[in-house]
């Protein structure tokens, strides 16, 4: 059996987990278990806490009650919902990214005619701190260099070079 750090490590690469490790964690007030780390990401991969359960061979009651008083609250405080009620489970995931959690969708921009980059922007966090506002960006660019780049060269409409 997979240990509670490798379930549902699908999660990983559309969620910014790290950062939603540290954000629930405050927002819980000390680290979360492994065991809830591996809840999330099973919720974050598109699972039912019934789901989890199964997979996990536990008792889907008692995962949906773990959940209720745990993730569920964390969540709720991490994103100021902490008065809303939890109707489905999929309100976490959808919480989350409005939250800036899940990876956006990469943007090719084009610099010039000869290199492409992408721009990865995950919002991680934003504070009211006193007349502040905080926000927390995370931004991973990513540009490669291409193989060849066209030299353009002056030349007349029968290709040959002009003097």
């Amino acid at each position: 059996m997979a240990s509670p750090n490798e379930q549902f490590s699908q999660a990983s690469p559309h969620w910014d987990l790290e950062t939603l490790y540290a954000d629930l964690a405050s927002a819980k007030g000390k680290r979360l278990t492994p065991t809830e780390k591996q809840h999330l990401r099973g919720l974050l991969c598109g699972h039912s806490p019934t789901e989890i359960a199964e997979k996990l061979n536990k008792n889907p009651k008692g995962i949906a009650v773990d959940f209720c008083n745990t993730l569920y609250q964390y969540v709720k405080n991490l994103v100021g919902k902490a008065d809303e009620k939890v109707e489905n489970w999929r309100n976490i995931c959808e919480w989350l990214e409005d939250a800036g959690y899940k990876s956006q969708s990469s943007s090719e921009a084009q610099s010039g005619d000869y290199l492409s980059a992408k721009f990865i922007i995950k919002k991680a966090n934003i504070v009211l701190d006193q007349n502040q506002i905080i926000v927390d960006i995370n931004l991973r660019i990513v540009a490669s260099s291409p193989s060849e780049i066209s030299i353009i060269e002056n030349s007349d409409i029968n290709g040959n070079s002009a003097n």
